[in-house]
């Protein structure tokens, strides 16, 4: 990909700074892929196809914009033969990692070859009204031809959005531009020959450990610092998702609580372009947030170039923001409620942004003194669950919140690397809402939020809508760094790797099939490339026995007869009291969409327009997808209400 899109929600406070390689020798390294291997739920040992899938991670390791390397170059490794992956494969056994290293000296001369480009480009005759969307999804340059083209082409971008800082001379910003580029290449290329070699080695781990899928990952010293610092989910900074578009970085989100959200400057499409009057158009992503970041209390300024349009089409207007940099803390026990009047009662809106648990709240405890408060002042005729945007969290946290709508009964089950399922239980037959339920979800719903939706879909409690499905992620990862030595990193690095798939009680995994919405209403995320399908080596997905006859047969025979005595009685049954209404549901929603002009300018926009992130704007319109989805709410509790009114004739 041409820019670098960081972890949704978590985007703001992990960014990679490299201090020096990992103390790796090569019988650390296959070492480290045994380890790995093994903990691995599918690829236990390694093979020819993932030696591919390294051999192209690697390239696009060292050159992600694809401004280095030429086809012609690495055609030997972006194609290769079964020989080499063979003769690869053999040498890794022996700790030999020759091949990587091989790439490792093309692109070494590569670099020497990016000298003599950056030497010719004419910045005074540089192509015009280049467009970001043309480095999408980049194939390697074929010629030199093409690869100088393309180097003027990203010297125009960042040349373009400098001009508006008017605070140095072009020649000032591109000495910048090229110490920060010697910098990355020194880092490429070591300051010895020992640093060089354990350059290569922790390079190839981080290149076969992705090869297993999208959510296995080998960490450097320094990343690990950083992940569990992602982990606890606190960080100072200003509270933004950003995206590198070569231009500058563009705000994708604004986080809640944060400095940023908070002052009312700065909005969702503002392109940041220097920062304390220092540019970072062209500097690496993890250096400019670097820059942002820092202790809190203290003073940054952002220039922002933000896009209006006039009579005469759009421009650019510059802004200077003063922010005091502020503690983020994702704090998981944010949840909204709202609710909309019907009838002599109301509907009640209940957004979950996470499942949490901590000392003083957790996501099923604050939802159900929410539902049990609102039902002392009001006559609560439905529920409707957003799950929109909401990631994840904590696996117990999700069973606890889908027990608040069934009886006893079977949430969750994982399947480990060794084929052994364990089924997590709801023991506890006191529902706090057993009324009318929709779950809503959108593109970005994720692990913990596809447990909840699809289990009580599959035990008929609800009715999801939404975008068409859910992010699809079906899988647990473990974090050497999270059961050993009290914290304290090891200096060979440590590694996340997925260790197993979830699967509700129907015995499906959401893994890369997500969520299926009963009735689909399309919001923000429907037309855009986000989930598990789109990641670059996706884990498949698998189905289990379906398990709402549960017998226990996971549980140890000395204690079965025990737990079977508190379980036996007022287990959730599959209900059906949906089924005949999803049709006449369906084609009402259907009817509204079409006949309501703002949605359709607002699925018109979602169509004409090149959205690349995973979080954007409403473009100051209202949030229709929940409007039409508290309208589906109101025809469910009507349709209800005549049935009944039919039956009491």
């Amino acid at each position: 990909m041409y820019r670098k899109l960081l972890p949704f929600l978590l985007l703001f406070i992990s960014f990679f700074i490299e201090a020096k390689p990992p103390s790796l020798t090569p019988r650390d390294t296959k070492i480290k892929i045994e380890e790995i291997l093994k903990s691995h739920v599918s690829h236990q040992r390694l093979t020819t196809e993932l030696i591919a899938r390294a051999f192209e991670n690697y390239l696009d390791e060292l050159d992600p914009t694809k401004t280095y390397l030429l086809q012609t170059e690495i055609s030997e490794w972006s194609e290769p033969s079964e020989a080499l992956l063979v003769r690869t494969l053999s040498e890794i056994k022996r700790e030999n990692f020759q091949a990587f290293e091989e790439i490792h000296q093309r692109m070494l001369e590569a670099i020497e070859r990016k000298q003599l480009i950056e030497d010719q480009i004419d910045i005074n005759n540089l192509p015009q009204n280049v467009q970001v969307s043309e480095f999408k999804d980049m194939s390697w340059a074929e010629n030199e031809e093409e690869l100088i083209d393309r180097n003027r082409k990203i010297r125009s971008l960042q040349l373009e959005a400098a001009e508006k800082l008017n605070e140095e001379s072009k020649e000032q910003f591109l000495q910048r531009l090229q110490k920060r580029r010697l910098r990355r290449e020194i880092d490429i290329q070591g300051k010895n020959p020992t640093e060089f070699k354990q350059i290569v080695l922790s390079t190839t781990l981080k290149s076969l450990s992705s090869s297993l899928d999208s959510q296995t990952s080998y960490f450097t010293p320094t990343e690990a610092n950083h992940f569990m610092t992602q982990i606890q989910q606190k960080v100072t900074g200003i509270g933004a998702q950003l995206r590198d578009d070569l231009n500058g970085l563009t705000v994708v989100r604004l986080i809640e609580g944060g400095p940023a959200i908070s002052s009312n400057k700065i909005k969702v499409a503002d392109r940041i372009i220097a920062v304390n009057k220092e540019s970072i158009v062209g500097m690496d992503i993890n250096e400019a947030v670097e820059l942002i970041r820092g202790k809190k209390g203290t003073r940054v300024t952002l220039t922002l170039l933000r896009e209006i349009h006039t009579d005469d089409g759009k421009r650019d207007e510059k802004h200077e923001v003063e922010l005091s940099r502020g503690e983020i803390v994702i704090k998981e026990n944010r949840f909204d409620i709202s609710q909309e009047p019907f009838g002599d009662g109301v509907i009640a809106v209940l957004k979950l942004f996470s499942f949490y648990q901590d000392n003083s709240s957790s996501s099923a405890d604050d939802l159900r003194k929410a539902i049990q408060e609102l039902q002392k002042k009001e006559r609560v005729k439905g529920i409707i669950l957003d799950l929109r945007n909401n990631s994840g969290g904590l696996l117990t946290q999700a069973v606890a919140v889908t027990g608040l709508f069934i009886k006893k009964g079977i949430v969750v089950s994982i399947k480990d690397n060794t084929g052994q399922v364990q089924h997590l239980r709801n023991f506890d037959d006191r529902v706090t809402w057993d009324g009318h339920l929709v779950i809503l979800i959108n593109r970005i719903s994720a692990s913990a939020s596809e447990i909840v939706a699809q289990t009580l879909q599959d035990y008929g409690r609800t009715i999801v809508i939404g975008d068409e499905k859910s992010f699809g992620k079906g899988t647990f990862q473990t974090f050497t760094l999270e059961t050993s030595r009290n914290g304290k990193v090891n200096p060979k690095g440590e590694y996340k790797v997925t260790q197993g798939r979830y699967y509700t009680v129907s015995g499906k995994s959401p893994q890369l099939e997500g969520v299926k919405s009963d009735i689909v209403i399309p919001g923000l995320f429907s037309k855009l490339d986000i989930g598990e399908e789109f990641s670059k080596f996706p884990l498949d997905s698998d189905e289990i026995a379906a398990n709402f006859n549960d017998d226990l047969s996971d549980v140890p025979a000395m204690h079965r007869s025990q737990m079977l005595n508190l379980y036996r009685y007022n287990q959730q049954l599959v209900q059906h009291n949906y089924d005949n209404y999803l049709d006449i549901l369906r084609s009402n929603s259907q009817e509204r969409i079409d006949n309501n002009q703002n949605y359709q300018n607002f699925l018109r926009e979602l169509e004409n327009k090149d959205f690349s992130s995973e979080a954007i704007d409403f473009f100051g319109q209202a949030d229709l997808q929940l409007i039409e989805a508290t309208n589906v709410m109101k025809d469910l509790l009507f349709l209800f209400h005549e049935e009944k009114e039919v039956i009491n004739r």
